[in-house]
């Protein structure tokens, strides 16, 4: 069914790129309409009114005229600029992530309101502060369920036997666990601990509110977070750049922190 020759939508603006001198091609996920792309003219000049409103990461109250081939942006309003999220670069990494994965796993134009609605969720409790790396864990796997990618974390997903509180295996190619004995066949399964796949499987069967409420150490959230992101490469044929710029952002900050340890034993 065509569209309005103009209509107004909330979005969440997922991705841009720029377009001749002044305008930008956008990226939008929206409630009821999906993935959409857009042309926003003139936006890159100095005096733009739409700019701020526009920028990345934010939730805005946008119209649009309906066009040939792109759509074009005729006004915006700001909903929610999530300045806490632009104003830290880790929290920033941490939302283009989000915002990354909801572009590769979507098509344009197919509706996915839960998805819109955990988008936006995720963006708020980054801004809330508390552990980001619990957020992100919990994105991944609800947006992998909303897509309809949700990993096995229940039984093995080869001799469909309870899994035992021992080391099992996580394979991405199948997209759930494998018991130790299934997997001798799967060199490139991931080793899983007995309290990572309590995790998992907690934060998948729970809403928010209720997984917040978990601590994890380092190395347990690393763990998680290696998984998940592994399922993803497999699922999408290829690495993410957000995820990069994460590492990147993490060395850099592991790299400080030692250099001050080292100057306070010097001094």
């Amino acid at each position: 069914m065509s569209r309005p020759r103009t209509y107004q939508t909330e979005a969440i603006i997922i991705r841009k790129t720029r377009l001749a001198e002044a305008d930008r091609i956008l990226t939008l996920y929206t409630p009821h309409l999906g993935k959409i792309q857009a042309v926003a003219r003139g936006v890159r000049r100095p005096r733009s009114k739409m700019a701020g409103h526009l920028e990345l990461l934010t939730h805005s109250l946008v119209s649009f005229a309906s066009g040939r081939n792109l759509d074009t942006v005729t006004g915006s309003q700001t909903i929610n600029s999530f300045m806490v999220l632009k104003s830290d670069l880790w929290l920033t990494s941490c939302a283009l992530y989000a915002a990354e994965m909801t572009d590769q796993f979507t098509a344009d134009a197919t509706e996915n309101y839960p998805l819109f609605q955990l988008l936006l969720d995720t963006m708020g409790r980054l801004c809330q502060g508390g552990n980001s790396d619990l957020a992100l864990h919990y994105f991944q796997l609800h947006l992998l369920e909303a897509v309809g990618y949700r990993p096995q974390f229940q039984e093995c997903i080869t001799c469909r036997s309870p899994l035992e509180p021992v080391v099992n295996y996580f394979c991405s190619s199948s997209g759930g666990m494998l018991c130790p004995k299934c997997s001798r066949n799967q060199y490139l399964a991931r080793q899983l601990s007995v309290n990572a796949l309590k995790v998992l499987r907690f934060l998948q069967g729970n809403d928010f509110c209720v997984a917040s409420k978990l601590k994890l150490n380092r190395e347990l959230s690393q763990e998680i977070e290696m998984t998940l992101r592994d399922y993803v490469k497999y699922l999408l044929e290829r690495s993410s750049k957000s995820a990069a710029w994460m590492d990147a952002l993490r060395s850099q900050a592991n790299e400080l922190a030692l250099s001050t340890q080292r100057s306070a034993v010097t001094d």
